[in-house]
């Protein structure tokens, strides 16, 4: 008997697959992130533009003006910084936004964290668009703000948490401002990533809280 179903029509052909367009659209997002940092650490902000980016990652510049159709290029760059943060308190351990651990000592959990905060820094991945970022911020007020309200706050509200956290253990000062206290761990930490006035390593971040602590510290 003749096979009338013809090669591609037999029983055990495997019926094709549709593409999977979540998975396309996400490889094609985080292609979009790569290139928008990439860029702007290449090139600086100003210099950068969606069309450069959709370019680089290998996208129609349309596909981004739909996915971010205001203000796109901040709005491509803010949401690649999102992304970096996210990845490195993952490669912590953590997810993004993980506290400050608690275990009791402070000043092991602030060393911890400093030091980690000190390899993110250092790494080009992270050290070179931030910088671009942060440049920016200071001749654009608007992306500045922005800059601190999405991606510096949240970091810096972990250590409000935690030093509120020591306070009701007694272990820090009940009258210490939280925010002005954690401004003398990050903030020389910063001053010296920024200008690059000496390295920056574990052994200055583990100073860093050494000295705050001291003054912190609760009174007998």
């Amino acid at each position: 008997m003749t096979d009338t179903k013809g090669p591609d029509k037999g029983p055990d052909k495997a019926p094709d697959k549709a593409p999977d367009s979540s998975r396309r659209s996400e490889r094609s997002r985080r292609a979009i992130y790569a290139a928008a940092l990439d860029l702007v650490s290449e090139n600086g902000y100003a210099r950068t533009t969606v069309e450069g980016i959709a370019s680089r990652a290998g996208v129609g510049k349309q596909t981004i003006y739909r996915w971010w159709p205001v203000n796109s290029k901040p709005a491509v760059l803010m949401e690649a910084f999102l992304d970096l943060a996210e990845q490195a308190s993952e490669a912590l351990g953590g997810s993004g936004g993980s506290e400050i651990p608690d275990t009791g000592d402070l000043a092991a959990d602030l060393k911890l964290v400093l030091r980690a905060t000190v390899d993110e820094l250092n790494d080009p991945v992270y050290d070179r668009p931030t910088r671009a970022l942060a440049a920016e911020g200071i001749v654009d007020p608007a992306l500045g703000a922005e800059f601190t309200a999405r991606l510096l706050e949240p970091s810096l509200q972990l250590y409000v948490r935690r030093i509120e956290a020591a306070q009701a253990a007694g272990d820090i000062d009940p009258g210490v401002d939280p925010r002005i206290a954690l401004e003398l761990l990050v903030g020389p930490l910063h001053h010296r990533w920024l200008h690059r006035t000496l390295p920056l390593t574990h052994a200055y971040a583990d100073t860093l809280v050494d000295y705050a602590l001291r003054g912190l510290g609760a009174r007998p």
